[in-house]
């Protein structure tokens, strides 16, 4: 791709890492997937302001990743450049006794750790989920009936053109899964939560519940994309799934978990085309017979 050497050249003065040819595989949750013309791995906003700019001027396609959990990607990977939110644009801080400050590349588990540490409740459903905060809070992720829109106050983020602006909740139409950054080129840098004060004990109690209860009923010892399937309206997509003895069914090395009917996991070495088949023929049967139209829920990168 043209303009690697220049873009290269950005990074090393805003002291971010960029990898040519990177294999897309090593950078997400399924473990799948082709390389990227370059992985850009982010030091500050200031930094990635520059880049998109520069990648807008020069017609290169860019998109962002965090930590790779909610995605599949093409095996014939990315032609474009990927920027990476990920250990350097993670600094969680107190903004008040029950705000924190997180930026985007942080962890759903280290905000939630961070929480316990301050005793402060409402990440305990939030903090097993395998993925940054940013990612989370750009499809609204959530578990054990709980989600982003419970304990987010307001997001800063930058537009394509490279500007930042900062939104409310209100302003960020959550809703199932969605939110107003679903399907839009902006990229959020930083969100501040508004928690509980509550109790030590009670809260890693609650912790340590729910993830002793993921641990025993979802296949977190596979690579996965999480959740395969978006929960359809007045039914579960696992439950679906598994009522048409679909569990164990596989393409090549992608399987839907003899564990969990809702997770498609890479038994070894999936390619994206074996799960994208598979999850076509779990759609079709699931239609077949249930009536139920299932929709993935991982973002395709191609």
């Amino acid at each position: 791709m043209r303009d690697l050497n220049e873009l290269a050249s950005y990074c090393k003065n805003y002291d971010c890492v960029m990898l040519k040819d990177e294999p897309l595989k090593n950078h997400t949750t399924f473990r799948i997937g082709g390389c990227c013309n370059a992985l850009i791995v982010i030091s500050n906003v200031k930094a990635l302001q520059k880049l998109v700019v520069f990648c807008n001027e020069n017609k290169i396609p860019w998109m962002v990743l965090g930590n790779g959990s909610n995605v599949l990607v093409s095996d014939s990977g990315y032609d474009g450049v990927i920027f990476q939110l990920g250990k350097s644009f993670s600094k969680i801080q107190m903004q008040s006794e029950t705000l924190i400050s997180c930026e985007s590349g942080a962890l759903l588990s280290a905000a939630g750790h961070f929480a316990l540490d301050k005793s402060l409740t409402g990440m305990e459903c939030l903090s097993g989920i395998p993925g940054t905060i940013g990612g989370a809070l750009y499809m609204n992720a959530g578990a054990y009936g709980s989600d982003m829109s419970n304990v987010v106050v307001s997001a800063e983020f930058i537009y394509e053109s490279g500007n930042i602006k900062t939104i409310t909740k209100e302003e960020m139409e959550l809703g199932y899964r969605k939110s107003i950054f679903s399907g839009t080129r902006c990229i959020i840098t930083k969100i501040i939560l508004k928690l509980e004060k509550g109790k030590y004990s009670d809260i890693k109690d609650e912790m340590d519940s729910l993830m002793r209860q993921r641990r025993a009923k979802q296949p977190l010892e596979l690579p996965s994309a999480g959740s395969t399937f978006k929960r359809p309206v007045g039914n579960y997509a696992s439950f679906l799934i598994d009522q048409c003895g679909l569990k164990g069914a596989s393409v090549g090395d992608a399987q839907v978990s003899t564990k969990h009917a809702g997770f498609v996991v890479n038994t070894g070495h999936a390619t994206c085309a074996n799960v994208l088949e598979l999850c076509d023929f779990v759609i079709e049967t699931v239609k077949e017979k249930t009536g139920y139209e299932l929709e993935l829920e991982p973002i395709i990168i191609k």
